[in-house]
């Protein structure tokens, strides 16, 4: 994969790990830079003449949205309570996918208008802001850019770390659990080893792997075990929707409603699971038939919160307060329930290499461009370990993967999916003019999260040096 730093005008899918279309025969493209604004029913790609038929985007999207989050949304509902977890789960998803239609919407109108064949996230957000009649916005667009380009590295190695802690805490709890292995899947009792390993040891036993897997830098090489990690993900799903609705029990002392403290927790690992943003575009833009992407989103985003509301409810009604920050570890120590674990782990241990992917094509290519041709692949190398050797640090000081999903959630995800994308359709539209109500919705939208960030951050926080602070008492205690 070529190493070049691309300028502003090209296009570098930094969302995405699919190839980019040919961009080839550009006298050849149609001239739509009269088209109106509003007038996007027939949307037809610059250059366009293949693509992702609408069954593949819509396979990519739900692999986009489904991953470690789906798992975390039993505790999630936890945090929020039985009655409220289920009725804001459905509001953030209806919120989350207005939001992909807007950032999708301005992407449409701004092709047209400045006549280019499609553009990533960050351009949009560059352009958006050259057109608004601000003018310090105009001069300063490309800061615009690169904070889209930070939050999308955050995230992403977020997601890295968040899979170096479920890789961890998995693979502990099935050796520990190794000797009691049974094929009685209907006694939920995990007997674990005493003087086990700690879980933070397993991480480095997973670096070096790791960073041979991430050594692989082309994507056509990559999505076989992309292939691979999805059937092993799929089955293990089956299996976990299996244990829960033919072992559901139903009580009634289950909370309707948590405190304020808690509904924190719950926004960040919500917005957390959502986590589709940053790969809206790059589906749409490898589209042969763009126009037809509202319905794939809107369909897609429909099963994939009906999977979460399905799980995230009857994983805390089977569970209860015993739930862990992931359903797996709730899963019985018999061999096809410990199977799961396996299978998922594999799964997200090859996803770690995809989520890898994006923020390495906005990395590596800076870094590479500063060197002579000689090192070029030395440097690719050095920096993609020393990225994994950072995601794994950052797991090993906060090995909780409640706190890290919620933290990870509330900083990133929250402005990728909810802040920006409103303010991007002001600023995209408040030229041609937009009414009150319309820039009120936005701004609410943008508001809501902005507090939750705030919240969710504070809180998750405040989590972790309470816990450390508990920690640091038990060891001194024990020392004595």
């Amino acid at each position: 994969m070529s190493t070049k730093k691309l300028t502003s005008e090209d296009y570098n899918d930094y969302s995405s790990t699919e190839n980019s279309p040919d961009h080839d025969s550009l006298s050849s493209s149609p001239d739509i830079s009269s088209r109106s604004s509003n007038n996007f029913g027939n949307y037809q790609r610059l250059n366009e003449r293949t693509g992702t038929t609408p069954l593949e985007t819509l396979i990519h999207l739900l692999k986009g949205n489904i991953g470690t989050g789906l798992l975390s949304l039993p505790l999630a509902v936890k945090n929020a309570g039985i009655v409220l977890g289920p009725i804001s789960l459905i509001i953030m998803g209806v919120v989350a996918v207005h939001c992909m239609h807007l950032l999708v919407k301005c992407s449409h109108y701004l092709c047209a208008k400045l006549q280019k064949p499609f553009l990533d996230y960050g351009n949009v957000v560059m352009y958006s802001l050259e057109e608004c009649p601000n003018l310090w916005l105009q001069r300063h667009s490309f800061i615009g850019r690169l904070l889209v380009e930070f939050f999308l590295i955050l995230t992403q190695l977020g997601f890295c770390c968040v899979y170096f802690v479920f890789l961890a805490d998995n693979t502990k709890q099935i050796v520990d659990a190794a000797n009691v292995t049974s094929n009685n899947c209907y006694q939920n009792i995990t007997i674990l080893e005493p003087g086990s390993m700690d879980s933070r040891l397993y991480m480095l036993i997973f670096l070096p792997f790791i960073i041979l897997l991430v050594y692989i830098r082309n994507w056509k090489c990559l999505a076989p075990l992309s292939l691979l990690a999805n059937l092993a993900m799929c089955v293990s799903l089956v299996l976990i929707y299996w244990y829960i609705f033919t072992s559901a029990t139903y009580t009634n002392d289950l909370p309707p409603v948590a405190g304020w403290k808690s509904y924190a927790m719950f926004f960040g690992t919500a917005i957390f699971s959502f986590e589709g943003i940053g790969v809206v575009l790059p589906l749409e833009n490898h589209m042969a038939k763009p126009q037809k992407f509202p319905v794939i989103l809107y369909s897609g985003m429909a099963i994939v919160t009906m999977l979460y509301l399905t799980l995230g409810v009857m994983g805390y009604i089977r569970f209860g307060d015993e739930i862990e920050g992931s359903i797996t570890l709730n899963l019985p120590a018999c061999w096809l329930y410990q199977s799961v674990k396996i299978l998922y782990s594999l799964g997200i241990f090859i996803t770690y290499a995809v989520q890898f992917f994006v923020a390495a094509e906005i990395i590596v290519p800076v870094a590479v461009a500063k060197v002579s041709e000689r090192w070029e692949l030395w440097v690719n190398l050095a920096v993609r370990t020393l990225l994994v050797i950072i995601t794994c640090a950052l797991a090993i000081l906060i090995p909780r993967l409640g706190i890290v999903i919620t933290l990870v959630g509330s900083i990133s995800s929250s402005t990728l999916a909810l802040i920006i994308p409103p303010l991007l359709e002001i600023t995209t539209y408040y030229g041609e003019g937009m009414s009150r109500l319309r820039i009120a919705k936005n701004v609410a939208i943008s508001v809501v999260g902005f507090v939750g960030f705030v919240a969710g951050t504070y809180v998750s926080i405040e989590e972790l040096v309470s816990q450390t602070v508990s920690v640091t008492n038990i060891t001194v205690s024990n020392d004595s």
